[in-house]
């Protein structure tokens, strides 16, 4: 089982929302290259991940997807990620055609809703053992 490289992307998630969650398997189910690194907001890393891009990591308004050094959040985020999968969610692609204004209050609509529409864990889930090396969570979890 291999590490991660220093440079693989990243993806700084919200690990007790329920829609978060979602798109994280989704994501280990459809990876075109298994490289993206998952990192839950509420892990230390995650918490100084997001304080160092501008994000409350008690109350996070976006996820971050890094790479190549560069921090994407909102719309630009999602669609960084959605280049990384195959499947049914690449057609989401579509999306970057709009101006990023409108995927933005469109990103923002799901995203200040998420745990009325979604749901919300209590703690962050553990994934499967053969994942575990690619995640960074919670001290205890």
């Amino acid at each position: 089982m291999s590490q991660p490289s220093e440079d693989a992307p990243v993806w700084l998630y919200d690990g007790v929302c329920v829609l978060c969650s979602g798109s994280v398997h989704y994501t280990l189910r459809h990876e075109q290259d298994a490289t993206i690194r998952f990192v839950a907001i509420q892990s230390r890393e995650g918490r100084a991940l997001a304080q160092a891009h501008g994000i409350d990591p008690d109350d996070p308004e976006s996820f971050l997807f890094i790479e190549d050094g560069r921090a994407l959040a909102k719309s630009d985020g999602v669609l960084a990620l959605l280049r990384h999968l195959g499947g049914p969610a690449r057609l989401l692609l579509a999306g970057a055609a709009l101006p990023r204004a409108m995927r933005d209050w469109l990103y923002d609509r799901v995203a200040r809703n998420r745990y009325r529409l979604f749901g919300r864990k209590t703690a962050c889930e553990m994934p499967d053992p053969a994942q575990r090396h690619r995640f960074s969570l919670p001290d205890g979890t």
